[in-house]
């Protein structure tokens, strides 16, 4: 009998401390152990559980053509994009995941040309909506802003980008640091003036931004040198990968179609490829960001998705 107590209460011992260890776990994490123990009480249902994806309208681009984009003008309706900005609310932090058209455009009235057969229009930045939805961070607080790219529609509110690091791919980073040697099309170095001031992490492929695998960004090249697109694991939504400008229509996507101002083509193929393959091993949902169709409906923030 004395050694079977022994034994039980050195089981018992040993369950208590893993228990401990496992909530210290999730304490270093930022989340309560005692909270919401649900059916799961591992540290990464919990941090999982925490994830938060934040859409924001950060404006619309008009196009006259679609043929820039490799399609026919009767493959698709659709001459109207939204331009969406996004943030990952993540235990360890906050990341901005591209960052919409020009700023300064929210002050002019209505649409306004940029280049031929091109309008665009924003309603309020990126800073002004934060600042008056009144969340718990902003882009003075951010722990990382990455981009898709640099083209100027997907980095208009970088140089409003006050803190935190930048997580660029090597491609892109060569485009803005040395753009004389590495000219990128559609880029306006203007918009990134600002980021080039803070601390800066060069990516050669792919990277995962909080360390437990559920904030991805994942090298997919060929639309610029440098383009990347994000995966997001939430708990009651499940995988999201936004696309960046891998693909602007949803028949570019169903035919593999490469708009004719990409950097390269058979890197844009190989990315398709091995992003489509990324859906289908993770049962991801795939947003393309420019679709506006999909855009209205989907919940902006202050609501999220988790």
């Amino acid at each position: 009998m004395l050694i079977n107590y022994s034994l039980s209460a050195v089981l018992f011992m040993l369950l208590v401390a893993c228990g401990g260890a496992q909530d210290e776990e999730v304490r270093s994490a930022g989340v309560d152990p005692s909270a919401d123990r649900g059916a799961s009480t591992s540290a990464g249902a919990q941090l999982q559980t925490a994830i938060r994806l934040y859409v924001f309208d950060c404006g619309r681009v008009s196009f006259q053509s679609v043929s820039g984009f490799g399609l026919a003008e009767t493959d698709t309706l659709a001459r109207e994009l939204a331009v969406p900005c996004y943030i990952i609310d993540h235990p360890r932090g906050q990341l901005l995941w591209d960052a919409g058209l020009p700023s300064e455009l929210a002050s002019k009235a209505g649409w306004v040309a940029r280049g031929e057969g091109v309008e665009v229009y924003l309603e309020t930045s990126l800073s002004h909506q934060l600042e008056a939805m009144e969340l718990d961070f902003d882009l003075h607080s951010l722990e990382y802003a990455a981009f898709s790219h640099i083209h100027w529609d997907h980095v208009g509110a970088a140089n409003d980008v006050a803190s935190g690091e930048w997580l660029v791919q090597r491609g892109d980073y060569a485009g803005v640091v040395d753009a004389e040697n590495h000219p990128v099309p559609a880029v306006d170095l203007a918009l990134l003036e600002g980021i080039k001031d803070r601390p800066v992490r060069v990516l050669d492929g792919d990277h995962d931004v909080f360390g437990d695998g559920r904030v991805r960004l994942i090298a997919a090249y060929g639309h610029t040198p440098g383009h990347q697109v994000l995966y997001v694991d939430l708990a009651d939504t499940g995988p999201v990968i936004l696309s960046g400008d891998l693909y602007h229509f949803r028949v570019s996507r169903s035919r593999h179609v490469v708009p004719l101002f990409n950097s390269n083509r058979d890197q844009t193929l190989a990315a398709m490829a091995r992003v489509e393959r990324e859906v289908t091993e993770t049962g991801a949902t795939f947003w393309i960001q420019h679709d506006l169709a999909l855009f209205e409906t989907l919940r902006k923030a202050p609501e999220f998705y988790q």
